[in-house]
Order: C-alpha cells, then sequence, then structure tokens
C-alpha cells in the first residue's frame, strides 16, 4: 500500500479537528481506549454529543478554547491506503504551524463555513498550499447542515473558489459539500445532499492519485552517511546512504558524484534486508559504486546529463517561524538536503501581502508568520533544484546559530 499525507486548513471554528475525528470513527480507525477518553472528557464538558475534535486537540489549552494551536499528527489505514494527517491550526498567529505541517503533505483539505463563504483565512492557507507545492487541494465545503443542505450555497462557494484558485499554481483541485458533525459525505454518502453525485471524502483519498508527484525524470541522491561495518563478512563494503530525492536509479547507471565532479557506476543498491536492481523516490537505500572516491556527507550522485545547479546566491521565498523577525545582513546556518553551509542574507526583495497576494515593497520587516522573498549568500555552493521542479531538493531551513532554532523554512526560485 503506498502512504497519502494529507493537511487540513482553515479558519478558527470551520471543523478541521472535528472532519478528523469523524474521519478516524467512521472508518474504524479509533481504539475503544481511545473513545471513552472523549466521551468522558465531552461529558465533563457538558456537552450533548462526544466532541470527536479532542481526538486531535490533545494540549489543555486547546480544549478549554475549542482551538487547535499546534500541529497534530494522526496516523490511520484503509484497505487501499496509509495515511498521515496534519491537524494544523487556524489562527493567523499560527500560520508557521500550518507551514510545518503542510510542508511534506501530498493534499492539502481546506475547510469552508458553508455559512461565511471565503474569508481571509481560505486565501491565506491556499495561497500556502500552492507555494509549498501541494498537488492536490480539496475544498470541504462544511457545515452544510446549518444551511438546510442548500445547493445553491454550495454552488455559490464552489463558484467563487474555482475563480480564486485559478490563481494559484495548484492545478488539481476538488469541492465536497459536508458536515463533519453529523458525518455527512465523510465516509458515508449524505441521505441530505442527493443533489451531489460526486465521491465522498475518504473514496476521494483513498483513489486519488500520487505516484506522479514525486520527480521521477531529474536523479537527485544527497548522501547521508558513508557505510563502512568493517567485519569479515562485509569486509571492503563501502556503502552511500541516503534518501532518493527524485528520479530512478538502476544497478549499473553511469552517474557523476556532486560537486567533485567524479565519474562511476552503480554496482549495487541495498536496501535494510536485500539487495535490489533498481530504486525510486522517496526510497531510502544504499549505494555502492565501482570505483572507490573520497564521497562524504552533503555531496550529491545525480546524472552526467541532468545535474542540479551549483549556487552560491540562491534568491528563495521564505515563511519566517521565529518570534525575532529576519535580519537583513544576518548570518545565519542554512540546512539543505544533507548539507549545512553558513550564510548571510543578502536581500529582503520584497513581502507578499498573503490577503491580496500582492508585493509589498515597501515594507521590508519580517516578523514572525511573515512570507518574503529575499537572496541570500552562501559561505559553500549549494545542489539546488527550483522549488517546483523538486519539493525536496528545492528547500531549505534556516537556523539561528546562537539558539539552534529553524527560524525560517525556504523554497528556491
Amino acid at each position: 500500500m503506498d502512504l497519502l499525507r494529507f493537511t487540513t486548513a482553515g479558519s478558527v471554528d470551520d471543523g478541521k479537528s472535528t472532519l478528523i475525528g469523524r474521519l478516524l470513527y467512521d472508518s474504524k480507525s479509533i481504539f475503544e481506549d481511545q473513545m471513552e477518553a472523549i466521551e468522558n472528557a465531552s461529558s465533563k464538558k457538558g456537552e450533548e454529543k462526544v466532541n470527536l475534535a479532542l481526538l486531535t486537540d490533545g494540549l489543555r489549552a486547546e480544549r478549554e478554547q475549542g482551538i487547535t494551536i499546534d500541529v497534530a499528527y494522526r496516523y490511520f489505514a484503509t484497505p487501499k491506503r496509509k495515511f498521515i494527517v496534519a491537524d494544523t491550526p487556524g489562527h493567523i498567529q499560527y500560520t508557521r504551524n500550518m507551514v510545518t505541517g503542510a510542508s511534506t503533505a501530498n493534499l492539502a483539505i481546506i475547510l469552508v463555513d458553508a455559512r461565511n463563504g471565503i474569508v481571509e483565512q481560505t486565501k491565506r492557507h491556499s495561497f500556502i498550499a500552492s507555494l509549498l507545492g501541494i498537488p492536490h487541494i480539496i475544498y470541504c465545503i462544511n457545515k452544510m447542515d446549518l444551511v438546510d443542505y442548500n445547493v445553491k450555497t454550495f454552488t455559490k462557494i464552489k463558484e467563487e473558489l474555482t475563480g480564486f484558485s485559478s490563481k494559484l499554481n495548484t492545478k488539481d483541485v476538488r469541492f465536497i459539500p459536508i458536515s463533519a458533525l453529523n458525518g455527512d459525505n465523510i465516509v458515508n454518502r449524505s441521505n441530505e445532499m442527493e443533489w451531489y453525485e460526486g465521491s465522498t471524502l475518504l473514496h476521494t483519498l483513498e483513489n486519488i492519485h500520487i505516484a506522479s508527484d514525486y520527480n521521477l525524470i531529474d536523479c537527485r541522491f544527497p548522501i547521508q552517511n558513508v557505510i563502512r561495518p568493517q567485519n569479515k563478512k562485509f569486509h571492503d563494503f563501502r556503502g552511500y546512504a541516503g534518501r532518493i530525492s527524485g528520479g530512478v536509479f538502476k544497478k549499473g547507471d553511469e552517474v557523476v558524484v556532486l560537486p567533485s565532479g567524479f565519474l562511476s557506476k552503480i554496482k549495487s543498491i541495498v536496501t535494510y534486508n536485500k539487495e535490489i536492481d533498481e530504486a525510486h523516490a522517496p526510497m531510502s537505500v544504499t549505494v555502492t559504486l565501482n570505483d572507490d572516491f573520497d564521497i562524504s556527507r552533503g555531496d550529491m550522485i545525480v546524472r552526467e546529463n541532468n545535474q542540479p545547479r551549483i549556487l552560491k546566491e540562491i534568491e528563495l521565498m521564505v515563511c519566517w517561524l521565529d518570534e525575532n523577525p529576519l535580519i537583513e545582513k544576518g548570518k545565519y546556518t542554512v540546512k539543505h538536503t544533507s548539507k549545512e553551509v553558513r550564510g548571510i542574507i543578502k536581500e529582503i526583495l520584497y513581502k507578499i501581502d498573503i490577503n491580496t497576494l500582492h508585493r509589498n515593497v515597501e515594507d521590508r520587516k519580517i516578523n514572525c508568520n511573515d512570507i518574503a522573498r529575499i537572496t541570500i549568500k552562501l559561505s559553500q555552493p549549494l545542489l539546488v533544484d527550483k522549488y517546483n521542479d523538486n519539493r525536496s531538493t528545492g528547500s531549505l531551513i534556516i537556523i539561528d546559530e546562537n539558539t539552534n532554532n529553524t527560524v525560517g523554512a525556504g523554497m528556491i526560485i
């Protein structure tokens, strides 16, 4: 079975946590002790029904306020597919948490309250999902029960969202009318919305095509570690371990090691328990070569006629994650795939107004949760691709050298 990672987003009280709780409950993915715990918690709060949102809202502050603050991850599986769910916050001040949860997602579920239609956070989260290169967006028009399951309400919101999403980079956009509280069109089809002829949410999640989401053309293998067992069985074994970021590697392929430029052929590809003939993104493997070179962590194995750019100055979109603002000319550590280098923020080009998607060239102060376009100069060159071509080799994180905190998430342009 393949694995689908998806994230939920939306404005405050749009029902993100309730949606995930309903998805887990109706797909029989909750243990008895978990169910008992949320039943008791719901009873103590004096609620008439079992509050399924408590399955993901684990912090005390979240349960007291009825909001999501931190990113909560849940895991479940059906006979067709495995899932990792990231429940992200809806408040503006937790935009950075939404970026964290969505950075590895194949799909984003963005909830819209049927009573309110498109709001500021709908645009904000749609833009972030597009910026992060999430290939699929499902707009769930929630709380249809509070508008009497009116088809005109759904159609109006769908038309507005279609117009807005046409400005984004995401090509696969879908719309599903739901009621997370009552379970309409989540796992089972709704008897109240017979006018809706599309699939339920779970059916869509199980069948949406994600195999082509990974870049299987540009071969990229960042090396994380050199394996030298030095025992009797593997006395001369020298393997290079890592996670394939793009393309397909086969035994016997001619490859080049960067940045040195040495040419060689793949001798073998080894997983944790056997040798295989080929491997592709995003598999974790160990590769051996016909030749012994001085190769270390941070180097990359690629094809000779298809190489990444080698850049010492990089232009990128950055989402700032730290309470302290980004400092122009400030010095930071930059981590890209398995390589770390030092860098200096050369220039802040502009800040994005997420509500209008316009560029603000006047305001150059980048605070927490802001998204901006910057250039960064590095002490050593990095092997990079555009983020739109490869989300792994096209992304980096910025680290504060004093606190060692991750302060920025960057997407290379």
